[in-house]
């Protein structure tokens, strides 16, 4: 086993709470996150089972109603409250429709344990949509003043593809951190960011982070290559489990086979989340 197996990694981002069945792609109504958890107990003897020092964990999301995921704002404040290995993520949302849920929700940005405030346009809204402004401006106001990482969903096409979001980079992460989770999302995604985009934002001061989990298995190593070539990056990857979405032992296993058993496994696995979020 090398130096890297042996270590144990922090999870950056990992969901509490079980969303409503709801019939997908015009389906019967279904729970595709067969391993979401409930409740605290649950949450905690997860975290006892993989040996989790610390997680950052956030509300459950994907159903196309955000009341359930606005809901578990408090439970997630209750897990950090009540588990010393818990950072706890705060649900807040771009839409203009939902500016009365945000609004409560950023009321407990400035909570005991509060590490971020996660953000998606799965359910609507874009960063280039006008009618978006207002709730994004006051989300990452919210992150500027309680010193707060905005974690942000990729994947490819649409609203979350990384060349809408990199719109949130060139607007805010001059002076608030800005979680790009999974790595820009799908193909396209960790072309572009892998390629260039990643990169030249770090050299331009851009506080741009991300991580690997659903990264396609090129996308990895190919990362790691690059921060070792270009001696920049190092700081920036994150492990992330996503879980129940995502899978933690591949994500885990993945990781460690990109980045070998040297200071970047060290960093990626473990020290930059102790740096962020401990």
């Amino acid at each position: 086993m090398t130096a890297a197996t042996a270590l144990l990694p922090h999870d950056a981002h990992r969901h509490l709470g079980v969303l409503p069945a709801y019939p997908f792609y015009g389906g019967p109504p279904v729970n595709p996150d067969v391993s979401a958890r409930a409740t605290i107990d649950e949450l905690r003897r997860d975290l006892d089972a993989e040996g989790t020092e610390l997680a950052v964990v956030m509300p459950n999301y994907g159903v196309p109603d955000p009341a359930p995921s606005f809901a578990l704002n408090g439970l997630c404040l209750e897990a950090a409250a009540t588990d010393d290995r818990v950072r706890a993520g705060i649900w807040a949302s771009p839409r203009p429709q939902d500016a009365a849920g945000t609004a409560a929700a950023l009321a407990l940005a400035g909570e005991p344990g509060v590490r971020i405030i996660k953000i998606s346009f799965l359910l609507g809204g874009s960063p280039t949509d006008p009618a978006c402004a207002p709730q994004l401006d006051a989300i990452f106001a919210a992150a500027r003043t309680h010193d707060l990482t905005v974690h942000v969903h990729t994947s490819p096409g649409g609203a979350s593809d990384i060349d809408q979001v990199g719109e949130l980079v060139e607007r805010y992460a001059d002076d608030v951190r800005l979680h790009l989770v999974h790595l820009g999302g799908g193909m396209s995604g960790h072309i572009k960011l892998v390629g260039g985009r990643f990169f030249d934002w770090i050299e331009r001061g851009k506080q741009v982070y991300t991580d690997t989990s659903w990264a396609i298995g090129f996308a990895p190593r190919w990362l790691a290559a690059e921060i070792e070539k270009r001696g920049i990056g190092a700081d920036r990857v994150l492990f992330a489990s996503d879980e129940p979405w995502g899978d933690r032992e591949g994500e885990y296993a993945r990781l460690v086979a990109a980045t070998g058993d040297g200071e970047l496994a060290r960093a990626v696995l473990r020290g930059n989340a102790e740096r962020l979020y401990a």
